[in-house]
């Protein structure tokens, strides 16, 4: 079964704890946070105090995506925040085996990104040490993007990628995904569908939005 992620970014910021109770109810399996620092991407977002607070409003794993130039600075308070999950990007880390093993030490699950310009080839030496690869489908900063055509190629190398290295690290994909665009990125090897506009933005609920993801994806519960 794929894990669906809602990207808090696409729900209402004036009733966050009210959203992220919503999507756990809808039967999300994770909560998909990005933080941006309005350098390493062209908008700016919220910090650990925010994430703290919606720790008090659900149960859900938190899978915190550190869009920001100095991930190392922020990931002491967005663990104690409540993150299970932390990803930083490959091109932001000049040290990234130190930091994915610091995150570990932590008590998190290590990740890595990568933007849609940036080489499968620069996360291949740290395959070992990492629990989740987060494959950018979009140029990230915004929300509601289309997804770039060539991504699906992308993720279906990196799953070869993973497979022949032996690693059951989750292959998580973030950008553009939507009913029409999740079958062909499942089928390409993603495990985790990182999703914005697709649920928050539903007409009839979030919980609508998820099960009609499960559902193009051809893996209803």
């Amino acid at each position: 079964m794929i894990r669906v992620a809602p990207s808090i970014l696409a729900a209402d910021f004036t009733a966050l704890g009210a959203e992220a109770r919503a999507v756990e109810a809808g039967g999300a399996d994770w909560l998909h946070l990005d933080v941006m620092d309005g350098q390493f991407v062209p908008n700016l977002t919220f910090g650990p105090p925010i994430i703290a607070s919606l720790r008090r409003a659900t149960s859900l794993p938190f899978d915190v995506h550190l869009m920001v130039e100095r991930p190392e600075a922020l990931i002491p308070a967005t663990v104690e925040a409540g993150a299970q999950w932390i990803t930083v990007h490959v091109e932001t880390c000049p040290h990234l085996n130190r930091t994915l093993n610091w995150l570990r030490s932590l008590g998190v699950h290590p990740g890595v990104s990568l933007n849609p310009g940036t080489p499968l080839s620069a996360i291949e030496e740290v395959i070992p040490y990492i629990d989740q690869v987060l494959v950018m489908t979009v140029n990230p900063g915004f929300g509601g993007q289309r997804l770039i055509p060539n991504a699906v190629e992308k993720v279906r190398r990196c799953r070869e990628m993973l497979t022949t290295a032996g690693s059951q690290a989750e292959l998580s994909v973030d950008g553009g995904v939507t009913v029409d665009t999740i079958g062909s990125l499942v089928g390409a090897g993603a495990t985790v569908v990182v999703a914005g506009s697709s649920i928050f933005g539903h007409s009839s609920g979030p919980a609508a939005g998820i099960s009609e993801l499960r559902a193009a994806a051809g893996q209803l519960r």
